[in-house]
């Protein structure tokens, strides 16, 4: 039986982090059949933790008075004892950088390097969201570069300029991805080369797109020739969801530097893309990850005792759903349904009902580690949510679902965690993760080109529900001040007059 790696309570170090890394890479390898990143575990301290929190969890980033103040308001709390800082935090890069807190003890820097380095390391490589929509081996060269150009932008045109455009672009930085077209790898030296070719050529086009004044109606009626050239120019041709990068291209006011500032906020914003669709899954097959290969450790003689009772504590405290009732209560906790629905993919694989097979047959005759890889690679969390939750999960957490319906006395309940009623709960547990159902949905149907310049923006309202009239002033304002006119907004049906939009915590990522 081989001797235990470390004993419980042990203090970290370097030879003991090196000795469980290579441990962990050998299960995840040969019996979850892990694909990763090479590993960059780096220890950092409670400081710079906090300073990698107020950066949005992103190494290097430029400065901006949002993260100072986030930094500000974290440190407050934590040294009061009013917040804990997470025991990890990971990277989506490549090599994927995990920072592990230097306060940790051995027994949960152990648990973070296998929940990090293999589950985190291997959803972020192997998704298919993060493997069409980010650039794993060029974000950190393209931070650099931002940092430096927002950097040169704040000694040549002063803070005051870059702070305003800065605060409108992150206004509205979720409506800045392309949702539908793949965007561009990042690249520092390209970028560098293309901002220097790019600044007074697109200054030049955006000069002539509004150089057309507007002529009178009876001119224009008997100039079919001018007509035809004034249609060429309606923008944009199909309504467009990307507020940010149509504000880059066509604004009539902004400068080149500025237009360069719009683009980066815009790339970032595209790079957390994919994980606020995948919250779920991502937390959910991590959490898996750290649980199969550490019990394979225990049954291995390398870990304790004591320090698997560590290390189950910490994994229950972080797996837990609080009730509706609790203290500390925000929804379902991704991490608890995500473990819960990879352990009953497992469950079924190995031990499937006939209630399992009638709902969930693409199981049938799998094994259960390529079942969980196939998951991981091509589903999100709402799709993943539709194939995957089981009965018995629903059964386990008591699903139902309430119809709140406007004006009525009280809530009315449509569904319970029966058969008759099992896919209707699946399906709206669904929607709940769908995109459409975290942001409102507005698009850019008009801009005036040849008279009073006004944008136009259509909301269609999702479920009936409304903007919040102060988060659409704020909006218009920031739009108005980036476009350099009048910014109109309109709705495409009548909405209900009490309903509003419900903005969820982990959607805006800034």
């Amino acid at each position: 039986m081989p001797k235990p790696l470390f004993e419980a309570g042990a203090d970290w170090n370097f030879d003991l982090i090196r000795a469980v890394d290579e441990e962990c890479s050998i299960i995840a390898h040969e019996e979850l059949g892990v694909d990763i990143y090479k590993n960059q575990i780096e220890i950092i301290d409670s400081g710079q933790m906090l300073e990698v929190y107020s950066s949005i969890g992103l190494p290097i980033m430029y400065d901006h008075w949002s993260f100072g103040q986030a930094h500000l308001r974290d440190e407050h709390l934590y040294r009061k004892g009013l917040k804990g800082l997470a025991y990890e935090l990971v990277i989506n890069s490549d090599p994927c950088i995990s920072y592990l807190m230097e306060e940790n003890s051995m027994a949960m820097q152990t648990l973070v390097i296998a929940h990090a380095c293999y589950g985190h390391n291997h959803f972020f490589k192997n998704n298919y969201l993060f493997k069409q929509w980010t650039s794993a081996d060029s974000i950190i060269d393209y931070l650099v570069f931002a940092k430096n150009y927002i950097a040169e932008c704040e000694e040549r045109y002063g803070p005051e300029p870059v702070r305003d455009i800065l605060d409108a672009a992150h206004s509205i930085q979720q409506y800045g991805i392309d949702r539908y077209k793949r965007p561009k790898k990042l690249n520092k030296k390209e970028e560098e080369e293309r901002q220097k070719r790019r600044a007074d050529y697109l200054q030049k086009q955006v000069n002539e797109l509004w150089s057309t004044l507007p002529e009178p109606e009876i001119k224009r009626a008997n100039n079919m020739v001018e007509d035809s050239r004034l249609q060429d120019k309606k923008l944009p041709k199909e309504p467009q969801e990307n507020l940010l990068y149509f504000i880059e291209k066509n604004s009539p006011v902004l400068q080149s530097w500025e237009r360069e500032i719009v683009r980066i906020v815009r790339k970032l914003a595209q790079y957390f893309y994919p994980q606020r669709q995948t919250k779920v899954m991502n937390e959910g097959y991590a959490s898996f990850a750290h649980y199969y290969i550490l019990h394979r450790m225990y049954e291995k003689g390398l870990l304790t005792e004591g320090t698997m009772l560590e290390i189950l504590h910490s994994h229950s405290s972080v797996t837990t759903q609080r009730a509706f009732n609790q203290k500390g209560y925000g929804g379902f906790n991704p991490y608890a349904l995500g473990f819960d629905m990879m352990m009953d993919i497992k469950r079924i694989c190995e031990e499937p009902t006939a209630e399992d097979m009638e709902h969930l047959p693409h199981l049938e005759g799998k094994k259960w580690n390529e079942a969980l890889l196939e998951a991981v690679a091509n589903y999100r969390d709402e799709s993943f949510v539709m194939q995957y939750l089981s009965p018995r999960v629903v059964k386990k957490w008591g699903m139902f679902r309430v119809h709140d319906e406007e004006n009525a006395p009280a809530y009315r309940v449509e569904a319970i965690q029966n058969e008759k009623y099992f896919k209707d709960i699946r399906r709206s547990l669904s929607q709940q993760y769908s995109l459409s159902n975290m942001m409102p949905n507005i698009e850019i149907v008009n801009a005036n080109v040849t008279g009073s310049r006004m944008l136009e923006l259509l909301h269609t309202p999702v479920n009936g529900e409304r903007l919040d009239e102060k988060t659409k002033r704020d909006v218009l304002q920031y739009m108005e001040f980036m476009w350099g006119y009048t910014v109109a907004f309109q709705n495409d049906v009548e909405e209900s007059p009490t309903a509003s939009i419900t903005y969820h915590d982990d959607a805006i990522p800034y």
